[in-house]
């Protein structure tokens, strides 16, 4: 398969689908404790939530990955 994205946004693109699958996750189970799968909301409510947390997330990841790839690269014995 040849990839579609230019290498140039990789970091973007990284951050773009960490920050959707881990806010996927989070917000599911936080919304599964807070109401129930058996709510019939249950699944409005984890996609607002979803959303919502993934707005904030994206670009906070954009902000903070470069301070944590310095600490990364500070920590990791190569």
């Amino acid at each position: 398969m040849h990839p579609f994205v230019p290498k140039r946004f990789e970091q973007v693109v990284f951050s773009l689908l960490l920050s959707w699958f881990m806010t996927f996750v989070v917000s599911g189970i936080s919304t599964l404790l807070a109401v129930g799968v058996g709510d019939p909301s249950f699944l409005p409510l984890w996609l607002k939530a979803w959303i919502s947390s993934w707005i904030v997330a994206f670009p906070a990841l954009l902000l903070v990955a470069p301070f944590v790839r310095l600490i990364l690269r500070r920590i990791v014995i190569t």
